[in-house]
């Protein structure tokens, strides 16, 4: 399949602004699509016009093409991914707009020196392990039980994904767990929503760890974080 990186680089060749917020990103444009990833305040249905994939959960595989409705996008996730694995996207139509090459260039730049920057570049990892948390799943309830964790007053460590978020990494980092580690996986201390594996680390590893973070972060905040990645098996 396409790879991002080679989408953006082919977006900006051509002047295209749209994809900006993928510099950097790793994986496949299918990937993309189907777990609809977005950053710095994009994501990947912004541009979804059309997809086409194919069906193999039957013993007849189809071709099923979705207008941009029908594929059921929303916060990291889309009719693809709720599928579990019975479909295979094999194409689809952007939309994106002609634009200054000079400013999406350094747009694209600033993006990939962010996460160079913040994102713990230096070892394998799952990327980002839980799902942001959206500003309207902390109530009062939530804000009485942590007195001083008012993120309506700490507009700091809000964020647009595209919404207004609490950053998973926050919750993480404020219930002591960064670099926590478990066999050869680690709660990396450069971006705690990043699980990295710093010495043969087994799944059995990381699904401690991402255990661990559930319990913590649900007995300090009572807030559920819920998995962005997906288990295979």
């Amino acid at each position: 399949g396409v790879l991002m990186k080679e989408l953006v680089d082919f977006a900006l060749e051509k002047n295209l602004s749209g994809l900006e917020w993928a510099g950097g990103l790793p994986g496949t444009l299918g990937g993309a699509i189907r777990g609809n990833a977005g950053a710095f305040g994009g994501e990947m249905k912004d541009t979804i016009e059309k997809v086409m994939s194919l069906d193999i959960s039957q013993k007849n595989p189809k071709i099923i093409k979705r207008k941009f409705k029908d594929c059921g996008f929303q916060y990291r996730s889309s009719i693809f991914k709720k599928n579990k694995g019975g479909e295979i996207i094999t194409e689809a139509t952007l939309k994106l707009q002609k634009g200054d090459g000079k400013k999406i260039e350094e747009e694209i730049i600033k993006n990939i020196n962010y996460r160079l920057l913040k994102h713990p570049m230096e070892y394998p990892s799952l990327g980002s392990t839980f799902k942001n948390v959206p500003l309207t799943q902390i109530d009062s309830k939530i804000i009485s039980i942590n007195p001083c964790f008012n993120p309506h007053k700490s507009m700091s460590i809000i964020k647009n994904d595209p919404f207004p978020v609490i950053p998973a990494a926050y919750f993480i980092s404020e219930a002591g767990l960064k670099g926590i580690s478990i066999g050869g996986a680690m709660i990396s201390p450069k971006h705690p929503n990043f699980i990295v594996n710093i010495l043969d680390a087994k799944a059995k590893d990381v699904e401690n760890l991402i255990q661990l973070v559930k319990n913590e972060v649900k007995k300090k905040f009572k807030i559920e974080l819920q998995e962005e990645i997906e288990r295979l098996i």
